[in-house]
């Protein structure tokens, strides 16, 4: 049987108009700002006019670690979304935005695949309503003023040795991670040393994706600290008096998108952290207000669970005051062939044993999330080469971890493939069992919260921290820091620092290279081994295959 890609799938859609969309979770069109037919945001003042309403069920979607045989995390977010609407459930979609740095490298688009998308895909995964412009605008606003105030005059005595506001650029651009700013002579300013990172990996990125109106952004875009003195105190972003004139550029930004799925379902697309170096989850702003107008949410949290959905508890939720019903765990029967030691090329042979042996890798996950107190049910992303010995044994392994695996075909059948999974999920959510909690309290220190992480999250032995890391969370302490919670940097591929290391690996230790405070965001930010927060290249970047067809269409982007 020839299967259709994502993309010829996605151009074939019968998308509503949006005032359609929006319609059918009491969105009124004077409500929505519409970009195009297919497309708006949501107005603030509609926003504030649902606040009173009760909430509906908050569902996360979350995942085994990647491998490059693929898991359909997003895919399954979405076919989930559209099976609770088949099942007679009132139920949307809530996912982040797409960074142009990954889109145009090696990891693609990110909005579903098959017959389980959100569109319209292309501008989805390229400039869509501007969000990512307007962060990596207000972010390099910030950077041009505290650069100009110390060449005016320095009135705050910054100690140019000690800026620690880095630029972004939402592209990998290796090349920038390092650099050497205002060379050329006096009318350029005082020479430092400075570095990129990704937009996705701002500190503004996570104020949008954490801040509950623009008050609130305002106050945490003020918050933050973007440079020292030579006594070592603070100088924060409301001192270089740029927090007013970010919100601004934000305004729109902070407005979630409404978008539909291929089945004409609504779904947000608002926001967009990355999951190994920041927290990993769509705005709090759509999330909540998706919860007023739906019975069911359905979310996702970046990479695997051991980041995406361990941040999404321990910060998102805990700043938000979120408590999910139910945790689905993506898994793929190639997946686990693959953490049971078959090479890419060999997955489509029936291999059992190596199913069984990279179920490990999951069972942590399970025994991880219902950590939490959370139900977990683990969906099984269907491939085609899938034999039915092989997914009964990943369901007979989940069985024996004290939960249900349910093969879902949403990929190849939308809707109808996930109908199972979601009268499963469905069933678990209105069963109320769900006695949601961090896995660490407020008033842990900060270095013991980074140490609850690695060994209850990671099973590493310990965290490695040198003293000069150890005396820079003591003083974040002292500073009234210590309660905030943290953002381990990582690498999404292991448990471990190592991205070679997969299974579920034992007896490693878990390096801290350096922290950083992101006192506007609400998080403290432990960068582990090689983790980069300006990722680069591959050798054949997808960038060389990304072109315009005859038609006029997008080719490569998917």
């Amino acid at each position: 049987m020839a299967y259709k890609s994502d993309i010829e799938i996605a151009r074939e859609a019968q998308k509503k108009p949006i005032q359609e969309i929006g319609a059918k979770i009491g969105i009124e069109s004077a409500d929505l700002l519409p970009y195009g037919h297919d497309k708006a945001k949501v107005s603030q003042s509609f926003i504030n006019s649902v606040q009173d309403r009760e909430d509906g069920k908050l569902i996360l979607v979350t995942a085994i670690n990647p491998t490059p045989a693929g898991e359909g995390k997003t895919t399954t977010t979405v076919g989930l979304g559209d099976g609770l609407n088949r099942i007679g459930k009132k139920a949307m979609v809530c996912i982040r935005e797409a960074s142009l740095g990954p889109n145009f490298g090696m990891k693609g688009g990110a909005a579903g695949g098959g017959y389980a998308q959100i569109v319209p895909m292309e501008e989805m995964n390229l400039h869509f309503t501007g969000d990512f412009h307007a962060i990596t605008s207000a972010h390099s606003l910030l950077s041009a003023m505290i650069d100009n105030h110390i060449y005016w005059g320095n009135e705050l005595e910054i100690d140019v040795r000690r800026v620690v506001w880095r630029r972004v650029v939402d592209m990998n651009d290796r090349a920038l991670r390092q650099i050497t700013a205002s060379l050329g002579g006096v009318a350029n300013g005082f020479p430092r040393e400075a570095g990129f990172d990704i937009t996705v990996a701002s500190e503004v990125m996570a104020i949008l994706c954490l801040a509950k109106d623009l008050s609130d952004l305002q106050k945490r875009l003020g918050d933050m600290i973007v440079a020292y003195r030579r006594d070592r105190s603070p100088v924060f972003c409301r001192d270089i008096k740029a927090d007013g004139a970010m919100t601004v550029l934000l305004k729109d930004a902070m407005q979630p998108n409404i978008v539909q799925t291929l089945e004409n379902n609504p779904a947000f697309v608002h926001g967009g952290p990355f999951a190994n170096i920041a927290h990993g989850c769509n705005s709090v702003i759509a999330t909540t207000t998706a919860l007023k107008l739906t019975d069911y949410v359905v979310t996702e949290a970046g990479f695997g669970a051991d980041l995406g959905a361990e941040k999404f508890m321990n910060i998102k939720c805990r700043k938000a005051g979120l408590s999910p019903s139910v945790v689905v765990c993506v898994a793929t029967v190639r997946a686990m062939k693959m953490n049971g030691g078959v090479a890419k090329a060999d997955l489509g042979a029936e291999n059992v044993d190596a199913v069984k042996a990279g179920c490990p890798n999951l069972g942590r996950h399970i025994e991880n999330l219902k950590s939490f107190g959370v139900p977990v049910v683990v969906a099984i992303n269907h491939f085609v080469t899938d034999t039915d010995a092989e997914v009964q044994a990943v369901k007979n392994f989940v069985a024996e971890q004290g939960a249900e695996a349910i093969l879902s075909r949403h990929w190849e059948l939308g809707s109808e493939g996930s109908a199972d999974l979601a009268t499963k999920v469905a069933e678990l959510a209105d069963a109320g069992t769900a006695n949601f909690a961090p896995i660490y309290p407020d008033d842990m220190s900060l270095a013991d919260k980074i140490q609850t992480i690695a060994k209850r999250i990671y099973r590493a032995d310990e965290a490695l921290m040198d003293q000069k890391i150890r005396d820079q969370l003591k003083l974040w302490e002292q500073q009234g820091y210590g309660h905030l919670p943290v953002c381990m940097a990582k690498t999404q591929y292991s448990f471990s620092t190592d991205p070679t290391l997969r299974g579920a690996p034992t007896g490693f230790s878990v390096p801290v290279r350096e922290v950083r405070l992101s006192a506007g965001a609400g998080f403290i930010v432990a960068v582990c081994g090689e983790i980069m927060t300006m990722p680069g290249l591959p050798r054949v970047p997808s960038a060389e295959n990304i072109h315009l067809n005859d038609a006029g269409q997008i080719e490569g982007l998917f």
